[in-house]
C-alpha cells in the first residue's frame, strides 16, 4: 500500500522500491514503451506482456511420459489393425508378432500415462464419467475397451488356449485400433498450445500415418519376408500420409509452424522426415532382403518416435513465445471485423 504523502516540499515518507508506479513517463524513468510495429492489418505484431511474463503457462509434462504415451499408443493401435488384416488374409507369421507388439505397446502407453498422472487411482477416477466432448474422457474409455482385447489376443496367441476367442479378441482389437492411434491427436489439439491447437485439421492424419509407419516397420522386422508384404505397404503408405499431412499443416499454420522447423523440435522433425522417407524407400526396394527390410523397419519406427517427440517439443517451444498465441488471435479478430464490415 502507498503510505507516502505529496507535500509542497516534495514526497514525504517515500519508500524506494515499495511505491506503486504510475503509467506516467516520468515514473517509468523516462522510458516510453515503443509503439508496436504494424502487421499489415493496423495492429502490432511486436508487443510486450505484463512484467514480461508468458501468456501461457509452460508445459510441465515430461517428454518421456507424454511423447512416449503418444508414440506407444499409435504403435499399439496400428499393430492391432495390421495384425487383424494379416489374420484374415492367412499370414500368421505377421499377425503373431504384431499382437505381442500391440500388448507391449499399450502396456507401456498406459504406464507412461499413469506415471504422468502420479497415481494409478487418478486414471481410475477418469472412468467415473463419460463425456463425449472431452477427448481425454473418450480416449480413456477407448483404452479401457482396447486393452483387454489386445491382451486376450496376445495371451491366446502365446498359450494356444481358446484360439477362437483369441482370434475374435484380435479382430476386435483391430477394429478399435485406429481409434487408439488417432484419439491422441484431438487430445493435444484441444489445448491452448499454439503449435498443437493450430494444427487440429491435419494432426489426426499425422498421427495415424505415423502409427501405421511404426507398425509396418515392426512387421518388417519380425515377420518372414514372404508374409511381410502388408507391413511394407503399411509402412510406406503411413510414411507418405504422415509427411504429406505435416507439409500441409506447416503451410496452413504460417508463422505458428516455426517451432516445427527451428530449435530442438525442428531437429527432431527433420530427423523424422529423413527416417520415414528412407524407411519407406527401403520398404519398397528391399522386398526380398531380410536385412534391408529390417533396417528399413527400424528406420520407420525411429521416424515415428521422432515425430511424436518433435510434436511435443514444438508445443513446448510455442508456449514459451507469446507471438504464437497473440498474433493468430489478432488475425482472427481482424478477419471477423472485415467479414462484419462486408456484411454491412
Amino acid at each position: 500500500m502507498n503510505t507516502s504523502d505529496v507535500t509542497k516540499e516534495g514526497i514525504r515518507g517515500a519508500r524506494p522500491g515499495r511505491e506503486a508506479v504510475t503509467g506516467a513517463d516520468s515514473a517509468l524513468g523516462g522510458q516510453r514503451r515503443e509503439r508496436p510495429a504494424d502487421d499489415g492489418g493496423g495492429r502490432g505484431s511486436e508487443f510486450g506482456t505484463y512484467y514480461d511474463r508468458p501468456v501461457l503457462n509452460r508445459i510441465t509434462w515430461r517428454p518421456r511420459d507424454i511423447a512416449g504415451y503418444l508414440f506407444l499408443g499409435g504403435l499399439a493401435g496400428a499393430s492391432s489393425a495390421l495384425a487383424a488384416g494379416a489374420d484374415l488374409t492367412g499370414r500368421p507369421g505377421l499377425a503373431r508378432p504384431l499382437r505381442y507388439t500391440a500388448l507391449a505397446a499399450v502396456t507401456g502407453s498406459l504406464a507412461a500415462l499413469v506415471n504422468d498422472l502420479g497415481r494409478p487411482d487418478r486414471f481410475l477416477h477418469m472412468l467415473r464419467v463419460m463425456k463425449w466432448t472431452s477427448p481425454m474422457s473418450v480416449g480413456t474409455w477407448i483404452l479401457v475397451c482396447y486393452g483387454p482385447l489386445a491382451g486376450a489376443a496376445a495371451a491366446s496367441q502365446a498359450t494356444g488356449v481358446l484360439p477362437g476367442a483369441g482370434r475374435l479378441a484380435g479382430l476386435g482389437a483391430g477394429a478399435v485400433g485406429p481409434a487408439v492411434s488417432a484419439y491422441t491427436a484431438p487430445l493435444i489439439c484441444n489445448t491452448a498450445v499454439p503449435a498443437w491447437h493450430e494444427g487440429y485439421r491435419e494432426m489426426p492424419f499425422v498421427f495415424v500415418g505415423s502409427g501405421a509407419a511404426a507398425a509396418g516397420g515392426m512387421g518388417m522386422i519380425t515377420a518372414p519376408v514372404g508374409q511381410a508384404g502388408p507391413a511394407r505397404r503399411a509402412g510406406a503408405a503411413g510414411a507418405a500420409v504422415e509427411n504429406a499431412a505435416l507439409a500441409v499443416m506447416e503451410r496452413r499454420m504460417g508463422m505458428v509452424a516455426e517451432p516445427y522447423r527451428t530449435g530442438r523440435s525442428g531437429t527432431l522433425m527433420r530427423a523424422a522426415k529423413a527416417l520415414t522417407i528412407g524407411g519407406a524407400v527401403g520398404a519398397l526396394a528391399g522386398r526380398r532382403s531380410r536385412a534391408v527390410s529390417a533396417i528399413a523397419g527400424a528406420a520407420l519406427i525411429a521416424g515415428s518416435a521422432c515425430t511424436r517427440f518433435g510434436v511435443f517439443a514444438a508445443g513446448q517451444a510455442s508456449v514459451a513465445d507469446p507471438r504464437y498465441t497473440v498474433v493468430p488471435q489478432r488475425r482472427r479478430l481482424r478477419d471477423r471485423e472485415q467479414a462484419a464490415q462486408q456484411e454491412e
